[in-house]
């Protein structure tokens, strides 16, 4: 993932908020990983919401952080 990520902005790309990108071209494009899912659809609502908290300050999607802030 981090390598598809990096090769996108490349070479005068940039990155944008909530794994949001444009390429050197100017198209837009979102990488999000599929394990993307597991922290923000935890059946407590609590822990999704601490997970979607986190994912807005994002900008390229971090899973493993994420499942951290859901736990708190």
């Amino acid at each position: 993932m981090t390598g598809c990520w990096n090769a996108l902005i490349a070479d005068g790309g940039s990155p944008g908020q909530c794994a949001w990108l444009n390429d050197k071209f100017g198209l837009s494009g979102q990488i999000v990983p599929k394990a993307l899912g597991r922290p923000l659809s935890d059946p407590d609502a609590a822990k999704g919401g601490r997970a979607m908290k986190a994912t807005i300050r994002m900008t390229r999607i971090d899973v493993a952080a994420l499942e951290r802030a859901a736990t708190g």
